[in-house]
């Protein structure tokens, strides 16, 4: 039985899943099976900022690695095409390995190519040589703050960032299921369900980076293949699908083997958010990252945010902590340009 304290020093990697909407072959294909889904697919399954990419993972992998130097190895999720890293220090180009969809999905090929994110994340748990302990980011999750290993894990215990939410409303609102706003509230009621609790009473992971632990989810694998088949089988979000983050949050809880941090030490800029009001208001949020223990910032469509704050991407910069010396500023950071790898 492995030791709790001992583990206070085992290796933690970071696990970003990646990909360019811009890519033409990934939009073919992309519009290829959206045309042969026999059934009408959910708006949130089909908006294209899904897929965009505006070189948030360049500012991802910076910010791990001014704040969050300990971890061992990152690992990026992609189908074929991989990120141009030339513009990220050596150091940091070292830590860097690449997981391919192919490989993760080992066994499971059939349900590839894949659109989906909750497909994708179900399968991340799989990649070979990846740590016990690991935190799954989003690559528009950026640390804006010293992290250290016990923010996120204490010996194997995971620190869970987020609230309880009764959440039954959207069980009898029919309205709920074609808002695609409301689209996560399934996701988490279903993963919720699944451990045995009721959508009365459902922890709501924050946009933060999740700290998972690989044994759980293959525990989880174990005993619910069939729903896990089921989850990768979507090639486009699904809300008959659950959230591979909340179905292993709530194991982890429903074990006794969870912290929930008490403190809100994240912020969450949601897509849209300060249109149409006074850029003066959303400045005064984006300055709030200011604040030392902000340690998580999600940002989740830059481009809608520029909108806003044309100055967007100089704030971004800053708030996580900056770039070696000789990237430039904002040209330095271009468009990622793709090497197939496949």
């Amino acid at each position: 039985m492995e030791n709790p304290l001992a583990m206070n020093d085992a290796p933690i990697d970071a696990v970003i899943t990646w990909v360019d909407g811009r890519n033409e072959d990934h939009q073919r294909r992309r519009f290829e099976y959206m045309a042969k889904s026999r059934l009408p697919l959910h708006e949130n399954a089909t908006n294209p900022h899904r897929w965009a990419c505006s070189d948030e993972i360049l500012y991802c992998l910076q910010s791990i690695e001014n704040h969050a130097s300990w971890i061992r190895t990152i690992w990026i999720v992609v189908e074929c095409e991989v990120p141009n890293l030339s513009s990220v220090s050596e150091e940091l180009r070292a830590k860097i390995k690449f997981a391919f969809h192919r490989d993760i999905f080992d066994g499971f090929t059939e349900v590839l190519p894949t659109f989906n994110s909750l497909s994708i994340e179900s399968m991340i748990w799989r990649i070979d040589d990846l740590s016990e302990r690991f935190i799954y980011f989003n690559d528009d999750v950026f640390l804006t703050a010293p992290l250290r290993p016990e923010d996120v894990f204490e010996g194997l215990t995971p620190v869970l960032r987020g609230k309880w939410v009764n959440l039954t409303e959207a069980e009898h609102n029919p309205s709920f299921r074609s808002d695609p706003s409301k689209f996560n509230h399934f996701m988490q009621i279903n993963a919720a369900k699944i451990i045995g609790f009721d959508a009365n009473s459902v922890f709501c992971a924050a946009h933060v980076a999740h700290p998972i632990r690989r044994s759980t989810m293959a525990q989880l694998f174990g005993h619910h293949q069939d729903l896990f088949k089921d989850n990768i089988a979507y090639r486009f979000r699904d809300l008959r699908q659950f959230l591979p983050q909340g179905l292993h949050n709530h194991a982890c809880i429903a074990a006794n083997d969870a912290i929930i941090q008490p403190s809100c030490d994240y912020l969450h800029i949601r897509s849209g958010q300060g249109k149409g009001g006074p850029p003066a208001e959303t400045w005064a949020v984006l300055e709030s990252v200011s604040n030392r223990e902000i340690k998580f910032l999600c940002v989740n469509d830059l481009p809608q945010l520029e909108e806003v704050i044309p100055e967007a991407r100089d704030w971004l910069w800053g708030a996580v902590g900056g770039f070696p010396v000789g990237a430039h500023r904002l040209g330095g950071l271009s468009p990622v340009s793709l090497a197939s790898s496949c």
